[in-house]
């Protein structure tokens, strides 16, 4: 079975950083894109970022292109998010997902996505 585990939440200052960690499943890196999301309360999940299985290629969403970064450890069969200058509007539960339909990142939808981690809360203040 596949599992995703997110880990590396917390309280900072606007400003601050953060390091996300998304322990995986063996393999998964391989055969799977990852995608990071986050959910604010009252909004809908949205894509953050994605890495792909098949050469690694990134996506960010506009709002935190330059500030965050993915990255991936085969060795740890860990997918991470740097978090760089983080502002309030960064405050969410952020979650680590599979793409069920490709391997290749595209805009990271959450519809496309399953195995989902149980999510860690981010909280930025001003």
């Amino acid at each position: 079975q596949v599992q995703f585990v997110e880990s590396g939440g917390g309280l900072v200052q606007s400003g601050g950083s953060l390091r996300l960690s998304c322990a995986v499943s063996p393999f998964a890196l391989n055969d799977y894109a990852i995608g990071w999301f986050r959910q604010a309360p009252g909004k809908e999940r949205e894509g953050v970022s994605c890495i792909s299985a098949s050469d690694g290629s990134t996506i960010y969403a506009d709002s935190v292109k330059a500030r965050f970064t993915i990255s991936r450890d085969y060795a740890k069969n860990t997918v991470y998010l740097q978090m760089n200058s983080l502002k309030p509007e960064d405050t969410a539960v952020y979650y680590c997902a599979a793409n069920l339909m490709r391997r290749l990142c595209r805009e990271p939808v959450a519809h496309e996505y399953g195995f989902w981690g149980q999510g860690t809360q981010v909280t930025v203040s001003p």
